[in-house]
């Protein structure tokens, strides 16, 4: 039975067109947890749509939708397994409008691959990704180095994306020493299960290897339960089932819980995982549960449930520290952009910029500046327009991140220092 090996949760990241659809494809390819005929059938489709290239994507964009514009939206969850762990791939979406949903993506992740195509480099949002995972607290990395069949499988070329990369996750703290860089192909397959005879000149881990070789997230299971919904279903028979991914603690049959901030809760009557039903679930799970005397209303996306013994906090107000990616002006007090934390979006007001730090040592540098602007780091107090759940980073560092949007872009991205809680 595969609950015997460690469960991770992998995001596969990347600028739009790199590749990632079919790399996900190609992995549940050679994983087996897509089988031949499957492919075979995408490919015929894809033919007669003149979209052979496609193939492999279409495993992952199974929204109809997406195949039609041929883009992904929606962030699919599949599994796969390789000989150490299983692993649920969080899809991300690389398209400009998508990245809420890279964001919600990226927050349940484990570690992460980068795909990077060879052709082009380093992209906008290759940099936004690689700055998001790692403020979303995606400390482990694998960097693909995609489509190398479209440049020939050239070395020279590869070392000079290696370097781009290299140059942008050292800014931000990642050590390039220490993440594998591989040549990838993920429409003809090189590098994935072994190595290819296309690129002699590589001598580091397949894609496999690599994951094989990712350490196992330590699991929060002496936090306090906090379970983010991601939504919530009607079931006949059932009743009201909430859906999300256990970020700490552990929730048993039979518990006492609450869905803040709307304060409703119940009793525990099952859990489920992967359509069976489970005794008790721990971090980084993905389940659905049933609450005797939840009803359809009292439970939406963004809610988080928690023990009523320890309920989730409830921001009335929030202090921050934050990283501004950009703006195209300078931001002041009274700014209200939308947040989005786990899988909750809630537009907040900036009350006070309280320091300017230095973005290189995280020292204060001004008290009270009168704005901070694109490329500033800042401390910063916050008033949610509505109810929020959020915790200090450094009690629940799970439910104490968040990234800040506006204009269709990212505009920061953030830790929650601490919380004025709601009476």
């Amino acid at each position: 039975m595969a609950a015997d090996k460690p469960h991770m949760n992998l995001a596969v990241i990347g600028h739009i067109d790199h590749g990632k659809s079919t790399f996900v494809g190609r992995l549940m390819f050679e994983t087996g947890a897509v089988p031949p005929h499957i492919i075979e059938k995408f490919k015929e489709e894809a033919k007669l749509k003149g979209k052979e290239s496609f193939a492999f994507a279409w495993v992952m964009d199974t929204l109809k939708e997406e195949r039609e514009r041929g883009i992904t939206i929606d962030i699919a969850h599949k599994r796969f397994d390789t000989d150490k762990y299983y692993f649920t791939v969080v899809d991300c979406p690389g398209h400009r409008d998508f990245v809420k949903n890279m964001i919600t993506g990226a927050s349940q992740a484990d570690a992460a691959v980068l795909v990077v195509a060879a052709p082009d480099g380093v992209m906008a949002q290759t940099k936004e990704h690689i700055f998001l995972s790692k403020t979303l607290g995606i400390n482990q990395l694998i960097v693909a180095v995609n489509k190398m069949d479209a440049v020939k499988y050239d070395e020279g070329r590869y070392k000079e994306v290696v370097e781009q990369v290299s140059q942008i996750l050292k800014m931000i703290g990642f050590k390039p020493d220490q993440i594998p860089f591989i040549p990838t192909s993920a429409f003809e397959g090189d590098n994935f299960k072994t190595a290819s005879a296309n690129t002699p000149w590589y001598k580091g881990p397949s894609v496999l290897q690599a994951l094989n070789n990712l350490k196992e997230p330590e699991k929060p299971t002496s936090l306090p339960l906090r379970i983010p919904v991601e939504d919530a279903y009607t079931i006949s028979g059932i009743g009201t089932v909430p859906v999300g991914r256990v970020e700490t603690g552990i929730m048993k049959k039979g518990d006492q819980v609450v869905f803040m901030p709307s304060g409703a809760g119940g009793e525990v009557k099952s859990i489920e995982m992967h359509h069976e039903e489970i005794p008790q679930a721990v971090p980084g799970d993905n389940i659905g549960w049933s609450v005797r005397g939840i009803g359809k209303n009292d439970v939406r996306r963004g809610d988080v449930c928690g023990p009523k013994a320890a309920p989730p906090s409830v921001a009335d107000e929030f202090t921050g520290q934050i990283v501004v990616l950009q703006h195209p002006s300078a931001i002041t007090v009274g700014y209200t952009p939308v947040f989005h934390s786990h899988t909750t979006q809630v537009a907040c007001m900036f009350m006070s910029i309280d320091q300017k730090l230095d973005p290189k040592t995280g020292q204060p540098k001004e008290q009270n500046p009168p704005f901070i602007k694109a490329g500033d780091a800042a401390v910063v107090t916050f008033k949610p327009t509505k109810p929020m759940v959020l915790e200090p980073a450094k009690e629940i560092p799970q439910l104490g991140r968040f990234a800040v949007r506006d204009m269709g872009m990212t505009i920061a991205a953030g830790v929650c220092l601490s919380v004025k809680k709601k009476d």
